[in-house]
């Protein structure tokens, strides 16, 4: 990645002076920034001013944990420091980095024109830069008939889905809260790697930020210098984070779900600790990062009554899928093949649930090293598990996610995971038995009324409809169609042969009211 945006600059960038830099600051203008062709624009002539050894590394206010070991290791000589890394607020200072926490950090500011067109503000990753960068945008989507995170507008539309990834690969990584999306109910569709999401909403993420400066800053000077190379900076940030929350002590428990909530709790980020493991790091035993590839795909295109597409997005490090389907159970393969070690150490991959009944979660490794592995999951109602940190408000959390994760290890450390998720339709009610001749259970009944529930559900991905359908089956156990029930008490039974085909539907969806679109049948 990093060899192919270097080409892209070499052939598109035009000769020009490098844009002057104040000490500890960074002025990004329009005319730095250069069209990628790939929906990205680039400042590869961008200029970091030197790190200024001169300075203390921590502020002499800074008395967060780790801050005595890092003024240590900087005393000491070694470590990476600040040079190379730059920090990205995309708030407009509503919830920042104090400047006086790490005087020697350069930060980035926005020129007039990029702030008019917005470049400044909310999700990252329309704009790549030729530095390790670390930043926040403690904003959500909050009007409208849509609101949600930040990180949730990313995972339902194709431009989150396909620049958040590419950040990631380009070393950098974004802090974002929740904002009501994992309260009492988890909303996520997914489970990502790419961004960090702080349980909680504005500046719920600035711990976060002071732990990733820390973490960066304490990388032994080659150690830092191969991440950058290989694009690893984000990964492994990842993995120092999850690895030393207060809830993980062993590996067993970094290759839990204990490890790997879609949002974290920022009391649990134990920030000496990440200081600590990254100054221990040694440049060669930094693990991969693990890219996945579906080989074997039960989730369909066309699915359900509305013939929509199961596959949420299929990135390098993480695949979503919706549950849209009738069935009782699906069936996928999943290889990591693609994954190879920095430092060509032999990898042997762990696959866990993380997230979800074991139950109803089978997960077969295929091969001696476990690259590649076939999962089997059945029907989730939505559950509750304790909700760490909800206090009075909620002690438990609703999901409707099962999440597996898929780690590589190099002989001295696990991977940051890369992660698959299937979603349910927790505002659809569902009932399965076993078929009167035994086997797999089948369906039985849907309640799609969520409006007369008051159940929530996104309208991006889903919708309601005002009725419940009863499947009927001949003798032979073959699907006929459904008895479909109205709210008003109308009922009629419709055919399978009826419906059409699933691929082209007899359905739309009407989305008149954006914020609950309802599925109209034309039959």
């Amino acid at each position: 990645m990093r060899a192919l945006l270097c080409l892209i600059w070499l052939i598109l960038v035009p000769v020009s002076l490098p844009t002057p830099a104040v000490a500890g600051e960074v002025t990004l203008s329009s005319a730095d920034l250069v069209e990628t062709g790939s929906g990205a624009r680039i400042a590869p002539d961008l200029v970091l001013p030197a790190e200024d050894r001169n300075v203390p590394i921590v502020g002499e206010a800074n008395t967060q944990d780790g801050a005595r070991l890092l003024r240590h290791l900087a005393g000491r000589g070694g470590i990476n420091g600040f040079s190379g890394i730059l920090y990205d607020n995309r708030d407009r200072g509503h919830s920042t980095l104090d400047p006086g926490l790490f005087p020697r950090l350069s930060r980035l500011v926005y020129g007039p024109a990029l702030v008019s067109e917005e470049q400044d503000y909310g999700l990252a990753g329309r704009i790549l830069l030729p530095a390790v960068v670390f930043g926040n945008s403690s904003t959500a989507i909050t009007n409208g008939p849509i609101p949600r995170s930040q990180v949730r507008l990313a995972m339902t539309s194709r431009m989150g889905q396909a620049i958040t990834p590419r950040l990631y690969e380009t070393n950098a990584l974004y802090v974002y809260p929740e904002h009501r999306d994992h309260d009492s109910e988890d909303l996520f569709p997914a489970n990502w790697p790419y961004t960090i999401t702080s349980q909680g909403s504005s500046g719920s993420d600035r711990r976060f930020l002071v732990a990733l400066a820390m973490t960066l800053a304490a990388f032994p000077a080659d150690t830092f210098a191969a991440l950058r190379e290989a694009g690893l900076v984000a990964p492994t940030l990842q993995m120092i984070l999850r690895r030393n929350l207060a809830t993980v002590s062993t590996r067993e428990d970094y290759l839990s779900g204990r490890a790997h909530p879609v949002a974290f709790e920022p009391a649990q980020i134990r920030i000496g600790r990440m200081v600590a493991q990254a100054a221990d790091l040694r440049a060669d035993a930094i693990p991969p990062m693990v890219r996945l590839k579906v080989v074997e795909d039960g989730f369909r295109p066309a699915a359900g009554l509305a013939g929509l597409d199961e596959r949420l997005f299929d990135t390098p490090s993480a695949i979503a899928r919706i549950w849209r389907s009738f069935d009782w159970d699906r069936e996928m393969v999943v290889t990591a093949a693609d994954t190879a070690d920095p430092n060509a150490r032999p990898l042997r991959f762990e696959w866990r649930l993380l997230k979800g009944d074991p139950a109803r979660v089978q997960i077969e490794p295929l091969d001696s090293e476990g690259r590649s592995a076939r999962i089997t999951v059945a029907w989730h109602d939505p559950f509750s598990e304790p909700a760490p940190g909800g206090g009075e408000d909620y002690a438990t959390r609703r999901h409707a996610r099962v999440d597996i994760g898929v780690f590589a290890h190099n002989g001295v450390h696990d991977s940051a995971p890369a992660l698959v998720s299937i979603a349910f339709p927790a505002h659809q009610v569902r009932r399965y038995a076993a078929a009167e001749s035994g086997g797999a259970p089948r369906l039985v009944s849907i309640d799609y009324d969520a409006a007369a529930r008051g159940a929530y559900f996104d309208p991006v991905l889903h919708w309601t409809a005002p009725w419940t359908d009863e499947a009927r089956y001949d003798l032979d156990g073959t699907p006929l169609g459904w008895n479909r029930r109205w709210a008003d008490g109308r009922e009629r039974f419709v055919s399978f042969r009826e419906m059409g085909n699933p691929a082209e539907p007899r359905y739309r969806i009407d989305r008149t009211a954006p914020e609950r679109p309802q599925l109209r049948f034309d039959g």
